[in-house]
């Protein structure tokens, strides 16, 4: 059972691969979104995810902000949503051989944590971002979950949200490790559901508004987990 579970993760794994060495080969062709849009679309259907959606994304928001347990979660937006996406990331992520090309080619934002200078140029990539029509994208907690508890969201997001006044709208993905895990090497196909909450401009003279949203998306996790069975 262990051997077939790891090759249907290698399955997963290569087409993810391929997917991506497709969207650097159409970049110049088919220029962001399309080329990404086109990879994630390619991911999902060829991995066998449905997802379903819950809410309605709101087209004047500016700035994203998603739980986080797995790789594919990033698929799984950019495929439910037609928006132009800048996805904040780790720096060193930027810097892997042929992934950081999938990063790099279609200006996603860099950041270096704990690290004042970085912070100062997440701002500005922000804001150039914004003036784009593009919407930013993190994942304030700022690396994976995966036993269906957040962890504390990361002061990075309120302060993009904060210093531009940001239109944010959060977004709640349910069990998506538990499809594709790759530092468990596991993968099955099955239906996501990926739920839009309302969306708020963000207000720095509250200075709990993400700590709380924290709280507010683990409270729809959690509920949605205890009324739908086939998430558990």
């Amino acid at each position: 059972m262990k051997i077939f579970a790891r090759i249907s993760w290698l399955y997963a794994t290569i087409v993810i691969m391929v997917s991506l060495a497709i969207m650097i080969l159409t970049f110049r062709i088919l220029p962001r979104p399309r080329s990404r849009k086109l990879a994630a679309w390619l991911i999902r259907k060829a991995v066998f995810f449905k997802i379903e959606v819950k809410g309605k994304e709101d087209p004047d928001a500016q700035m994203f902000l998603l739980n986080h347990q797995s790789d594919i979660d990033i698929v799984i937006m950019e495929t439910i949503s037609t928006r132009d996406i800048a996805w904040v990331a780790k720096k060193e992520l930027f810097q892997i051989p042929f992934f950081g090309l999938a990063l790099k080619l279609p200006q996603d934002i860099a950041v270096e944590r704990e690290s004042k200078t970085s912070l100062i140029k997440l701002l500005k990539d922000a804001k150039a971002v914004i003036k784009t029509n593009r919407v930013i994208a993190m994942f304030p907690e700022g690396t994976r979950s995966t036993k269906g508890t957040m962890l504390p969201f990361k002061s990075g997001a309120k302060i993009v949200a904060d210093s531009n006044k940001l239109r944010v709208q959060p977004i709640v993905l349910m069990q998506s490790a538990k499809y594709y895990n790759i530092k468990e090497f596991h993968y099955k196909p099955g239906k996501i559901k990926a739920i839009y909450l309302e969306s708020f401009i963000a207000d720095k003279s509250d200075e709990n508004w993400l700590s709380d949203l924290r709280i507010k998306m683990q409270k729809v996790y959690d509920d949605e987990l205890a009324n739908n069975p086939s998430h558990r």
